[in-house]
């Protein structure tokens, strides 16, 4: 298993629920030297699972590869890629910068892209799946989120358009569409957390979409909290 932003919030949780279910996991982040520390605490924690953790920049296509070389030759093969490296950039467009623009469509839409192609050929030998962590913002736009909103309504498409390119090549592909998950990577709306789904909620999608046979494909999975935030959003 290969997961991108891996060392925190639901890529943290996601390689946490994958290493408890004996799965052996490559985890990414840009600092190297965070992600081999927590790989290293993951694995004592579950030692029937095993991890390893690279530095790796969704930006970056040679980097992902290094990843997915890491997989494959500690691993003989690479069997499911979750795409979950992500930055947000809240702003109404009049002051939204050319640079939180670029960066968050290069890393959450470009980012997913690069993945993708990094891991294709090992995900076809294999007959794995991708997962993209998408969100509800995918769906449903809201005032400051003009380059969040782009990025995940366009990861929503890609990822539906590479489901139809590679089911008949035996991969499959979903996306996990969460709406407010209490990891602070979001400050919109308030209310506090306690309302909010947790980022082990969303793993529990992944491994959801992971344990399905593999006849069967919940191509998209929308989690929304159970409740409202208490000022009625949500």
């Amino acid at each position: 298993m290969l997961v991108t932003g891996g060392t925190r919030g639901i890529g943290l949780a996601v390689s946490r629920s994958l290493l408890a279910s004996g799965a052996r996991v490559v985890l990414t982040g840009r600092d190297g030297l965070a992600a081999a520390e927590i790989a290293t605490g993951l694995t004592s924690d579950h030692p029937s699972g095993d991890a390893i953790g690279v530095a790796a920049d969704v930006r970056d296509p040679a980097s992902l590869r290094a990843a997915v070389a890491v997989a494959s030759d500690r691993f003989g093969r690479l069997d499911a890629l979750v795409v979950n490296a992500g930055v947000g950039r809240m702003a109404p467009i009049q002051d939204l910068s050319e640079a939180d623009w670029r960066e968050v469509i290069d890393t959450n839409l470009s980012g997913a892209y690069h993945s993708v192609r990094a891991a294709l050929d090992a995900l076809v030998a294999s007959g794995g799946t991708i997962v993209t962590i998408g969100s509800l913002a995918g769906a449903h736009a809201f005032a400051g989120g003009a380059a969040y909103n782009a990025s995940k309504f366009g990861l929503v498409g890609f990822t539906e358009a590479i489901m139809h390119d590679l089911r008949d090549l035996g991969v499959r592909v979903a996306t996990v569409m969460p709406g407010s998950v209490a990891t602070g990577f979001s400050r919109r709306g308030g209310g506090g957390d306690a309302w909010k789904l947790q980022a082990e909620d969303v793993a529990e999608a992944v491994l959801f979409v992971l344990r399905n046979p593999g006849r069967a494909l919940p191509s998209r999975i929308e989690l929304r909290p159970a409740r409202r935030r208490p000022s009625g959003g949500g």
